[in-house]
């Protein structure tokens, strides 16, 4: 392909020349038939060449060298949710990224993962070639249902459907419950993306103070009341971007405003296995009459193999079974939730997630201590996780913002992705604050680099 390709860009092949013939195209490069033959059908493939039945290949018309694509300069814009989020994803590889929402990928199981994926190389052709169930795979629902009841929510099979990710599965419980113009509940500070979703879903946003312990619960019961929102969108478990902890009393306060003004809560419970000990779970308490669980693996396992999960009760799981055929015919990949299973299965999978805890807490502690000495100071410091929610320097009256200081990260010779305070904020108070990942900061040059862009 290589050879063809340069003949080409040289121009010693031009658009309508006929191709050499197979057997003499294999010895002139001393290669066999067959890889000639499958190099011509690659090339074919990608339009570079033709096949003509009888005659051989030929140079297509309008053939070229293959196009390098640049990346484009990013465009100027507002920092937002969506300025992050785009950052992030697509920041070069050579740029670190201690403001993302990932771990590194050395520390996910890629040596499960490789396996899963030998073991699928064996699997019913079904599993390679169809469109997933419904609900998706019921060997990975029965396991989400083992692990379930662990936690003490004893949910039936007609409680669980899984879904192509969290982000989808929380978009389908929008687009059940939501019409444009609707009021949602969110936590200020909360994951920045919830806010990017719900403008797409073109809703009003408000928002309620959250603390060490949870949501002010003043504050939540009057803004039920005065602003009768139709969702609260939360994380119970090391929460986003701050890593506090639901307080049982808190929770209680939670669910009994939330019943008397009867709305529906939707729990994102994307962190559990981080945590090292299950702290209270609003599902597990409400034994989901107004709580929706909904969650993925993409935190521990793989943001490459897309699944999600929606915990309800059952005439929810038929509509929303119903929307996700209408907006994708079928449930996830079976590719993806065949491969979930086989590393949930295997037998690492648990000891993988203890090793991250361990892991997680020695980078904490140690991201923590590195980033006092710049000034930042955390929160708090989160029972697990990988977030530190660190307020910046008070005592260097030239300290930018954060915001400040995230635009002059992204626009430095040496770059750095950045997380700042108010894209967290729906009221926009929080530019005192950054969201740091703890991994991603302690990686070679990241925090030579933040000093630098601080000044």
């Amino acid at each position: 392909m290589a050879a063809i390709r340069a003949r080409i860009a040289a121009r010693s092949l031009c658009p309508g020349e006929r191709l050499p013939s197979i057997r003499r195209l294999a010895e002139t490069l001393a290669v066999s038939p067959g890889t000639v033959v499958e190099a011509y059908d690659r090339l074919a493939a990608e339009g570079l060449i033709r096949a003509r039945r009888g005659s051989g290949f030929f140079v297509a018309g309008q053939a070229l060298p293959p196009l390098q694509l640049a990346d484009p300069a990013p465009a100027a814009r507002a920092v937002d949710p969506f300025w992050v989020s785009r950052l992030a994803l697509e920041a070069d590889d050579s740029v670190p990224r201690p403001g993302c929402g990932w771990l590194p990928p050395e520390w996910m199981p890629e040596a499960a993962l490789r396996r899963g994926l030998r073991q699928l190389a064996r699997a019913e052709t079904g599993v390679l070639t169809d469109y997933g169930g419904s609900r998706g795979s019921s060997r990975l629902r029965r396991l989400l249902l083992a692990r379930l009841a662990e936690e003490g929510l004893e949910v039936g099979p007609g409680q669980l459907t899984l879904t192509g990710s969290g982000t989808e599965a929380l978009d389908l419980v929008c687009r059940l419950q939501l019409s444009p113009g609707d009021t949602v509940l969110v936590d200020d500070p909360c994951y920045f993306n919830f806010q990017a979703f719900l403008k797409a879903h073109q809703v009003r946003l408000v928002s309620v103070p959250y603390t060490r312990t949870g949501p002010d619960p003043a504050a939540f019961e009057a803004m039920l009341a005065a602003e009768k929102p139709r969702l609260y969108l939360t994380n119970s478990a090391l929460h986003n971007p701050t890593g506090a902890t639901l307080s049982p009393a808190v929770a209680h306060r939670v669910l009994v405003a939330a019943a008397a003004a009867g709305m529906t809560i939707v729990e994102d419970d994307i962190f559990a296995d981080l945590e090292p000990e299950p702290s209270v779970r609003l599902a597990a308490l409400d034994g989901l009459k107004r709580v929706i669980r909904i969650g993925s693996f993409s935190k521990t396992l793989s943001a490459s193999v897309r699944c999600g999960y929606i915990v309800a009760p059952p005439d929810w799981i038929e509509a929303l079974t119903d929307l996700q055929i209408a907006t994708r015919f079928g449930g996830p990949s079976p590719l993806a939730t065949e491969l979930i299973a086989e590393v949930l299965t295997g037998g690492t999978y648990r000891k993988h997630v203890e090793d991250l805890r361990r892991r997680l807490d020695r980078s904490r502690r140690d991201a923590a201590h590195a980033l006092a000495r710049l000034g930042f100071t955390p929160a708090l410091m989160p029972r697990g996780g990988f977030y530190l929610w660190c307020r910046l320097p008070e005592d260097q009256s030239e300290t930018p913002s954060a915001t400040a200081l995230a635009e002059r990260a992204r626009a430095s010779l040496t770059p750095l992705v950045l997380a700042p305070g108010n894209v967290f904020s729906p009221t926009r108070t929080a530019d005192a604050y950054m969201r740091f990942n703890a991994p991603h900061t302690l990686l070679p040059g990241v925090l030579e680099r933040l000093a630098a862009v601080m000044g």
